[in-house]
């Protein structure tokens, strides 16, 4: 299942929904989030519309792939999607079934946590493989010669990047190597379970992720250390104090709505502006040029933002 965000020429009929009320129970109980209505994310209020009419021209807008976090469906990036659709992209966010909580299909079945019980080696390499074939075929699907979206002509094929938070970034590097229409990636707080080869990749990367855990000499996750120096384009790699990793998503600010605390020092809405200003400034520059100061230097904006150095293993 795909959800697609993107500008509109005028509202649709009525609000999109978060999730649906069973969607809401079993990601609070697959999460363990007990003590609150089974139905509490379901009543998630979005800024987008059901069925709007597509606007732009032809071949006109960029495209952006969202991939979640294991075991967290596509809604869970709902805040960037809405925040990316409103300043001209297109947003395509993936549900990779089976390998989450919930996901409902038109026909009202819900398919639920299939690969949480899998037990394989390698499970992390066969997932970013897994969710690679999945992103080139919704490529396919969306900007191929006959797309299935009725806003498909609107995308522009030689414009198109990818984000994900979890294992959805760790997909990312995997999605661009395997797929040269992917021109440009970020990886939100994820594991690089597949290590990108010693032949290296040359489009723009950038590593987003907590201050601490993904910091450089990170014995907690050396992936990123690994894999840094493989990177031979455009880099960067960039950490947030006072961050969880779940503040790559909604649910930091979800969470404390609904009482619950994820242990992050940053409010709620504050995770969602930094995740939203650091992902727009890097995509506005790989699909735009647009220069992004942003991207440069730290910024007195955001002094949680610190940009790190593997080579002498500091962040400032």
């Amino acid at each position: 299942m795909v959800s697609l965000w993107y500008p509109a020429k005028s509202p649709g009929g009525r609000r999109a929904p978060y999730m649906t009320a069973k969607e809401s129970e079993l990601v609070l109980k697959g999460t363990g989030m007990t003590g609150v209505p089974p139905d509490a994310l379901s009543g998630t209020r979005t800024n987008a519309f059901v069925g709007a009419e597509p606007a732009g021209r032809r071949r006109g807008l960029p495209l952006v792939v969202l991939s979640p976090g294991f075991t967290w469906p596509r809604s869970s990036l709902t805040a960037l999607a809405e925040d990316l659709a409103s300043r001209g992209y297109v947003v395509a966010g993936i549900d990779h079934t089976y390998e989450n909580f919930a996901t409902t299909f038109p026909d009202g079945r819900v398919t639920t946590c299939a690969a949480c019980e899998l037990e394989t080696d390698d499970f992390g390499g066969k997932a970013v493989r897994s969710r690679a074939a999945d992103t080139s075929f919704v490529l396919d699907e969306l900007a191929g010669p006959h797309p299935k979206w009725r806003g498909g002509a609107l995308i522009d094929p030689t414009r198109i990047a990818m984000a994900g938070q979890s294992l959805g970034g760790a997909s990312v590097a995997e999605t661009m190597l395997k797929d040269p229409r992917v021109r440009a990636g970020i990886n939100m707080d994820g594991q690089m379970f597949a290590p990108i080869p010693a032949s290296g990749l040359a489009r723009p990367f950038m590593f987003l992720g907590v201050r601490g855990p993904h910091s450089p000499g990170s014995a907690e996750d050396p992936t990123w250390d690994r894999d840094w120096r493989h990177l031979t384009g455009w880099r960067r790699w960039l950490v947030v104090a006072g961050a969880v990793h779940a503040s790559f998503t909604d649910y930091d600010l979800l969470a404390r709505q609904i009482g619950v605390d994820l242990g992050g020092t940053l409010s709620g809405p504050r995770t969602v502006e930094i995740t939203r200003g650091y992902v727009r400034a890097f995509f506005d520059r790989h699909l735009r040029a647009k220069p992004q100061p942003l991207l440069e230097r730290p910024s007195p904006r955001y002094p949680e933002v610190a940009f790190c150095s593997p080579e002498t293993k500091t962040c400032r």
